[in-house]
């Protein structure tokens, strides 16, 4: 059987590797836009306080899966799902190929959520949502600290991704102002003692944390970048970081239900039932988004083990967890079940 993964993330990588283990004579194919192999998002918002970031985020190189007889198409993106042929075509930069499969499973996880404010501004602020976002970063940085002793950052959002970052640039060294349009921080995952108590944090480090900004949009003034909010301040660089999006064109173009995320049911089934989603991309039925690394981890391990028929073909059941904020030197002390 021929099974086609899109994504080359945790989700998609795990399920690979389970699937060749239950299903040794499946012929695997996977297409990622990722040039540097497999490795930790999460580590992503701890990119600036460890030096050797770009090496020891890699979990595995690409020929290690090639060697687990997993094909690769490396930098290259999935364009089109001919559901009728039940083909994928991709682009890999120097070829249109579409291949045939089976069961093609669609893990190719989420982009940063740009605010409609924001989107007229992109040239004037930068994004953490991939290992090529960070390289450039870190690349900016360096710039930036031999002009500047320290660079001072504006971070835009207040939630688990801005926290991060924040808190990362701050132990790095730099100087951090962090803006939240809502009136405590990571309102979505904390109880109001733990969003003080991660105020408090923060702020020990040196971030200063502005609550309740509007923040409208951006502008260059004097070789800086202005944050328009009720004030008009200048920062050397701005990183957004209101949140993720699902990428849902590929299966919105090839007329699969589409929600939030890409709509699936308890088996993670889209509505062609020979397309399956996994990970962010994936909206189950009680409208969740479960993106966070244990149920993804979950989530690939039991889609595997259906496909290769090795189940008791009961429906996935997302498992307890609680989300936790990599802030350097927070725990929070009543964490709630996602």
């Amino acid at each position: 059987m021929k099974f086609v993964i899109v994504g080359s993330g945790f989700a998609g990588v795990t399920f690979a590797e389970k699937l060749r283990t239950l299903a040794p004579d499946a012929i695997i194919t996977m297409i990622t836009r990722e040039g540097d192999g497999f490795y930790s998002r999460p580590l992503l918002s701890h990119g600036f306080s460890k030096a050797n970031i770009e090496q020891s985020i890699i979990l595995k190189p690409f020929p290690a899966l090639a060697q687990n007889r997993i094909e690769l198409f490396v930098g290259s993106s999935a364009t089109a799902i001919d559901r009728s042929h039940k083909t994928l075509t991709i682009n890999d930069g120097e070829r249109i190929i579409d291949l045939e499969y089976d069961k093609l499973i669609l893990a190719q996880g989420s982009e940063a959520f740009i605010p409609p404010p924001f989107r007229d501004d992109c040239e004037y602020f930068h994004l953490l949502n991939s290992l090529a976002d960070l390289k450039k970063l870190r690349t900016l940085r360096d710039v930036l600290s031999e002009q500047y002793s320290p660079p001072h950052w504006a971070i835009i959002g207040g939630g688990l991704i801005g926290c991060e970052v924040a808190s990362d640039l701050a132990v790095a060294g730099d100087k951090v102002t962090l803006y939240h349009a809502m009136d405590r921080l990571m309102e979505r995952q904390l109880v109001v003692q733990d969003s003080a108590k991660l105020l408090t944090v923060l702020q020990a480090s040196g971030v200063e944390v502005r609550l309740n900004q509007s923040v409208t949009g951006f502008r260059k003034q004097d070789g800086k970048t202005v944050v328009v909010s009720g004030a008009t301040d200048s920062f050397n660089a701005v990183i957004v970081a209101c949140g993720f999006k699902p990428r849902t064109g590929l299966a919105a173009a090839a007329g699969l239900a589409v929600k939030r995320g890409i709509a699936v049911n308890p088996y993670l089934q889209t509505s062609d039932p020979d397309v399956y989603a996994l990970g962010d991309v994936a909206e189950l039925p009680d409208g969740k988004l479960y993106a966070f690394i244990l149920p993804i981890r979950s989530q690939a391990l039991w889609l595997a083990a259906l496909l290769a028929g090795a189940s008791d073909n009961q429906p996935w059941l997302p498992p307890v967890f609680r989300p936790k904020a990599k802030v350097h030197g927070f725990v929070a002390d009543d964490p709630q079940p996602f």
